[in-house]
Parts: structure tokens; C-alpha cells; sequence
């Protein structure tokens, strides 16, 4: 059984006195270097859960860090990022070399009510594993800790009425760019990717034709992206930018490849299709082939006869 403490960080003061840093100075977010962290716990590793959205370019961190069910050595540059309520372990290492880097801390108060607040979900890299972290270039690290550094000045230089604003749209202006890189690192690792493609292809075949499908039912997103080894989220962005389709259109597809191949070249029923391909209902299965190809199953059979 595992014993050991769960941390919660509920707080911008929180994150810096369990970091060993001074008291921050905005209460809801702030600029974090991590050559400045210095972990006050006795443990070796330490879990916790926070209530704040971290956006962290590290390097050389002293230790492991795990969240979703990855584990990974920051021994390069790179950057992760982490939503508020998911679960963070650290293995806290010690190395002759001083890790470098910032992190980005920010409460979810501090967006309420604008226009981030409406559209960060839709970031879909919050919900990446470690493992599929940003590599940067060092021209894309220069970027981003430019804008890490006007924030830390903005909210240093005294809180105003535009304060807030103007750190937002800075928050957004990281993050279209962190999009951007993500789009770069899609491209740059292309052999990689086609990979996944690959992989992809060979299990949506084995499991449209195994006969535990029956049993099993449709596949899913998440199914899928725990058989390639990588979060749902991570699965999805990848095939929009090689295929411009997501993993639920790809397994549409597919499914609706090897309904055709079964109306065209056997005599099962509609409804014995239906259930031969995972549906309970048939009428779900009919209503899917016609939404992604225009006629009903019978009408494709019979412009084969």
C-alpha cells in the first residue's frame, strides 16, 4: 500500500513556501525560477494535487516528474504544461548541476470571468503526458521567457486597473504560441508520428475484424490512445495536423470501411452488420452510415445489385 502523503496546493503562497521561495507578489499568479526552488519537505518524493494551472519551460530539474502515467528526466529544454486537479509526483534528486528555468503559476481566480477563462480549455496540450512535452528551440525559449519576463513586470510594477488585462492577453499570446511550436513539433517528427499513423491503422483493423468486438462494443478515443501509449488529447492533435481528422473520425472510418466491405459482400442483414460491428442498436448504426455517407446501408447495397 502506498502511504504516502498526498500535498494539496491550494494557493499561489502555498506553491512558494512548500518551494522554499519568499512570499509572492500577486496572490494569484506568479513567475517562478527554478534555480530558486528549494523543496521544504523531508520526503524523496512528494504527490500533490493543486488548484492552479502550471505552464513550466524547465531544464536540468533535479529529479523525475510524473503526472498522467508518464515519467520524464528534464535533463533537455522543454514544456509542460498541467491544469488545476491533476495529480503531480516528484522524485526529488540531487545533481552538481543547477536546474534552470521558469514556471508560470496562476490561480483560476485570477482568469474568472474572461476571455481565457472561456477558451483555455480548448488548449488541448493541458492534457498531454509528460512524455509529450514542447521541445523548444532555443530562438522558442527566448520567446516565451520574454513574455514569462514582461508578465513578472507587469505584476511587480504596481496592480491597476489594467493589470489583469494585460497579463491575460500576455498568457494567450504564450499559449497561440505553444500551439504553434506543438504544430512545429508535429512536422519536425514526422517519422515518429507516421508511426503512430501506422500503429493506428493496424489496430483499428485487428479490432474491427476480431470477433470480441461483438462483446466489446465500438472502440473509443481513450482506447485507442492507451493502445498507442499516449493521452487522448495528445492522440487527437496529432492525427487533426498529419490527417486533418480527429481519432473518433478515424475510427468512423474505418468502421465504416468494413461496413461497406460486409454489405457488399455478404448477405448479413443490416441489423446483423450492426451487431457484428459493436452496435446494440441498429438504427444507431444506420443513422452513423448515412450521416458519413449520404444513403442508408440498404441503399448502398443496392447500387451493388
Amino acid at each position: 500500500m502506498n502511504n504516502r502523503k498526498l500535498y494539496s496546493v491550494n494557493s499561489i503562497s502555498e506553491f512558494h513556501r512548500i518551494s522554499g521561495l519568499p512570499k509572492p507578489q500577486h496572490p494569484l499568479i506568479s513567475l517562478v525560477d527554478y534555480s530558486l526552488v528549494d523543496y521544504q519537505i523531508e520526503e524523496s518524493e512528494i504527490s500533490w494535487v493543486q488548484d492552479l494551472y502550471f505552464m513550466g519551460f524547465k531544464r536540468d530539474i533535479q529529479g523525475k516528474l510524473h503526472y498522467g502515467q508518464s515519467q520524464y528526466d528534464f535533463d533537455e529544454g522543454l514544456m509542460c504544461f498541467i491544469a488545476p486537479r491533476q495529480v503531480v509526483k516528484m522524485i526529488i534528486g540531487k545533481s552538481d548541476v543547477k536546474p534552470s528555468g521558469y514556471l508560470l503559476a496562476f490561480h483560476p481566480d485570477f482568469i474568472w470571468n474572461t476571455s481565457l477563462a472561456k477558451i483555455i480549455h480548448k488548449y488541448p496540450f493541458f492534457g498531454y503526458d509528460v512524455n509529450e512535452a514542447l521541445f523548444l528551440s532555443e530562438k522558442e525559449e527566448e520567446t516565451l521567457i520574454g513574455i514569462f519576463k514582461s508578465i513578472e513586470q507587469e505584476y511587480q510594477s504596481g496592480i491597476d486597473q489594467f493589470t489583469q488585462n494585460i497579463i491575460i492577453s500576455q498568457i494567450e499570446v504564450i499559449l497561440n504560441y505553444c500551439e504553434r511550436f506543438y504544430q512545429r513539433q508535429f512536422i519536425t517528427r514526422k517519422k515518429t508520428n507516421h508511426q503512430v499513423l501506422d500503429k493506428l491503422e493496424i489496430l483499428l483493423e485487428e479490432y474491427f475484424t476480431n470477433e470480441n468486438i461483438i462483446n466489446n462494443g465500438l472502440p473509443t478515443a481513450q482506447l485507442i490512445a492507451e493502445q498507442l501509449n499516449v493521452s487522448t488529447n495528445y492522440l487527437s492533435s496529432l492525427l487533426k495536423s498529419l490527417t486533418g481528422q480527429t481519432t473518433q473520425q478515424h475510427i468512423h472510418g474505418k468502421l465504416i470501411e468494413k461496413a461497406k466491405e460486409k454489405l457488399s459482400t455478404t448477405e448479413l442483414s443490416v441489423s446483423e452488420i450492426a451487431y457484428e460491428l459493436g452496435f446494440e442498436h441498429s438504427q444507431s448504426f444506420s443513422k452513423l452510415f448515412k450521416a458519413k455517407t449520404d444513403i442508408s446501408p440498404l441503399e448502398f447495397r443496392k447500387s451493388f445489385n
